[in-house]
């Protein structure tokens, strides 16, 4: 289950019902999904073939549909990263910038854990998402944020795009950032 972290404070914010309300308030989208319904041989298996990630999509079919129909999103795809990812720091460092996108940034996640820096109201400021498998958080076009791996350095994601493209990400410099 996700858990908040609020930069400033310190402070936690802890069991669905608090996380969703604090990240509705903060115009952020969070549902859960049932990550036990992931194969078995998949739950801890970090580097997938395509027919892998053919089998999570098909396995999350139903919950990506449906938020897809609500959403706007055409498409979408399994990501999957850990320390045998190639070029893995390379990635993060491009994922650790703060950046907004001109769609939602969507992510469900199915495997491991990740981390969601958000730039909320001016009250709140910065906050981390802490997520791990069953977890899913839509993170709205143009707000400033970045994503990253927990300590653990494994996720599988399925991310949600409007674009055929992806997204693409607008650096942003904030010195409100801490």
């Amino acid at each position: 289950m996700a858990e908040i972290r609020i930069r400033s404070t310190n402070e936690r914010i802890t069991g669905e019902a608090n996380v969703r309300a604090f990240l509705d308030k903060q115009e952020v989208l969070y549902e859960h999904w049932d990550a036990s319904k992931l194969p078995a041989e998949l739950q801890d298996k970090f580097v997938l073939s395509d027919e892998e990630k053919a089998t999570i999509l098909s396995t999350f079919d139903g919950e990506i549909r449906d938020l897809a129909a609500r959403r706007g999103y055409q498409i979408w795809d399994v990501i999957s990263l850990s320390d045998a990812t190639p070029n893995i720091e390379e990635l993060l460092k491009k994922f650790e910038q703060i950046h907004t996108h001109t769609e939602d940034e969507i992510r469900g996640i199915v495997s491991g854990r990740g981390i969601f820096i958000i730039k909320g109201d001016e009250e709140t400021g910065y906050f981390d998402v802490e997520l791990e498998a069953g977890d899913v958080i839509s993170v709205p076009e143009n707000k400033n944020h970045f994503f990253t791996l927990m300590d653990n350095r494994q996720i599988i994601a399925v991310r949600l795009f409007i674009e055929k493209d992806g997204w693409i990400a607008h650096n942003v410099e904030d010195s409100a950032f801490a």
